[in-house]
């Protein structure tokens, strides 16, 4: 009588672990990837935001010389975030000058 052999080999589950890691090779720099261009765009779409709501505010009040984080609540209803760092936005000095992202990343600009 022959004894039935169970299980998988050595090889067979070496080979396995291979694939999966050459998958996960693949895959996680990608993803790495696609979070950071995520991150700059959102970015970016926050700093329109809040460009938007200046110039709105200082086109209704034609006098005003600048605008401030107070003056523009009821432009912006909730201030955004930096999604990289969490970090608030700024508002700039000037009126002329572009907001900024408060991440140290030169990516994250206004085109």
């Amino acid at each position: 009588m022959k004894k039935l052999q169970q299980g998988f080999t050595l090889v067979e589950i070496m080979i396995v672990v291979a694939i999966i890691g050459l998958l996960a090779a693949i895959a996680i720099p990608n993803f790495v990837k696609s979070r950071e261009t995520s991150q700059k765009n959102a970015c970016i779409t926050n700093l329109r935001l809040l460009d938007s709501a200046r110039e709105q505010y200082l086109m209704e009040r034609a006098g005003a010389v600048v605008a401030t984080k107070l003056l523009l609540a009821d432009y912006v209803k909730s201030w955004p975030k930096c999604p990289k760092n969490k970090a608030e936005y700024a508002l700039p000095a000037t009126d002329a000058a572009a907001f900024v992202c408060p991440a140290a990343d030169a990516a994250h600009v206004l085109p």
